[in-house]
């Protein structure tokens, strides 16, 4: 488990996110929550707020004559 410290950064604390588990991203939108002696970092959750708008923006026609034949790979039975 990487080991790091807190520092000052202006009137906020700090932490360093060491390389090896840092996010791809460096401008990745974090949460973070106390929970006991614990702080929990973790990207931001999407709403779905707008999950509904972007279906009605689907026209009538949107996949009436289906995907296609698509085919399927032989599976191991359990």
């Amino acid at each position: 488990m990487p080991i790091t410290k807190a520092f000052r950064n202006g009137n906020s604390q700090a932490v360093r996110i060491p390389a090896e588990i840092a996010f791809e991203s460096t401008d990745v939108e974090l949460e973070i929550e106390r929970v006991g002696d614990e702080l929990r970092i973790r990207p931001v959750r999407r709403s779905l707020a707008g999950v509904l708008q972007k279906f009605a923006e689907f026209g009538p026609a949107f996949m009436t004559e289906g995907r296609d034949d698509q085919e399927q790979d032989e599976r191991e039975s359990l």
